[in-house]
């Protein structure tokens, strides 16, 4: 078959350090043939650098490009899913990073786009493709068709994360040119504007807690109610100034199961974050790696106490020694080339935005509760 021909918008960190080497290390599946940067000096350096053939300076004048068959795209929160649209009207297959959009409205726009192009849309939850995550999520299952280990009846995921570059040592170009003003936000129309900040940092973070932890249960939204959300405020230093971290619990009931995320931040060398899901004889637990530390999967544990000989096994998984971020772009290489579904589609990821919107409703009525009673 031949090579998929992909465009990407956006030079910044991220494509940078991860996903333009990923693409362009694919050579025999697709090849990188154009680029848009809204800042000129760096879109050169960028393109040089890389070798790639086309470089426009808005992603609008990539989109008219006929030799770009997908593009991928890693852009300011505020405005890649407004990107998303014009590429999808544009007839362009699209990858995009989390999260998709900011509120249900806007997601719901980003699904029609889709839906009128007959094009597809990729999100970007990398956790979906780590080795050790499709194992963890073939035992959930093999566990609950075969009841040998019992009911599921609980899931604890704790995200106290630290340091998450792992020591990714990818040259990256860099140029004093100011960074555009993003466009407009699209919160959502109930969202005070005092709690904007704590709103986004919730879902920059938490969002792939959220995919996760709906993918390993096998849910859509409608099976997600959110029974309680307590969250204090922390500034967060590697973030943007407008970016807060929401220290505290959420209790989630997930198609019948308790289900607890334990959000904040910890000076930490490493990524301290695990879920672990509790049957009624044993549990399977699994801890992510710090996020850019190249081919180390998610550990793999289950703890099976219903023997005569309780026991713990580890195991790693199959494909293990591969990096969650190339495995992502493979697959959606391989989808657009074979016409299989996406792992994590649009509309799958539109539930996490409507858990999202629910979590921090619940969190304000919280608060409100709480000041009514001081």
């Amino acid at each position: 078959m031949s090579k998929l021909k992909i465009g990407y918008v956006g030079c910044g960190w991220m494509a940078q350090k991860v996903h333009i080497p990923n693409i362009v290390g694919l050579e025999d599946e697709c090849e990188l043939v154009a680029i848009a940067e809204v800042r000129p000096e760096l879109g050169r350096k960028v393109q040089q650098r890389w070798r790639i053939p086309a470089l426009y300076e808005s992603h609008t004048l990539l989109a008219k490009d006929k030799n770009v068959q997908a593009v991928c795209v890693s852009g300011h929160w505020a405005g890649q899913g407004e990107i998303a649209i014009d590429l999808l009207n544009a007839g362009k297959d699209v990858f995009m990073e989390k999260p998709m959009a900011m509120s249900v409205e806007q997601a719901e726009r980003i699904l029609e786009a889709e839906r009128k192009s007959g094009k597809r849309l990729m999100i970007a939850y990398m956790k979906r493709y780590d080795a050790g995550n499709v194992m963890v999520k073939n035992l959930i299952d093999q566990y609950r068709a075969s009841g040998e280990l019992g009911r599921l009846q609980y899931v604890r995921n704790h995200g106290m994360p630290g340091e998450w570059t792992g020591g990714l040592n990818t040259p990256m170009e860099n140029t004093n040119e100011t960074v555009p003003n993003p466009p407009e936000a699209i919160w959502p129309n109930w969202l005070p504007k005092e709690h904007q900040k704590g709103y986004l940092g919730y879902l920059e973070k938490y969002s792939h807690n959220i995919n996760l932890l709906r993918w390993f249960l096998g849910v859509e939204n409608e099976q997600v109610q959110v029974k309680s959300a307590t969250f204090e405020l922390q500034a967060e230093q590697p973030y943007p100034k407008l970016v807060l971290l929401m220290t505290g619990v959420t209790v989630l009931k997930i198609n019948g199961i308790i289900t607890v995320i334990e959000s904040g931040n910890v000076k930490c060398h490493d990524w301290n974050e695990h879920t672990q899901l509790y049957f009624e004889k044993g549990w399977i637990k699994t801890e992510t790696p710090c996020l850019l530390l190249r081919n180390v999967p998610a550990s793999v544990e289950v703890y099976r106490g219903d023997l005569a000989a309780p026991c713990t096994s580890r195991f790693f998984p199959e494909n293990g020694r591969s990096w969650s971020y190339i495995e992502e772009m493979k697959h959606f290489i391989q989808c657009l080339r074979d016409g299989t579904p996406f792992r994590s589609t649009a509309a799958d990821a539109m539930n996490d935005v409507k858990t999202m919107e629910a979590i921090y409703r619940k969190h304000l009525k919280t608060l409100a509760h709480e000041k009514d009673n001081e």
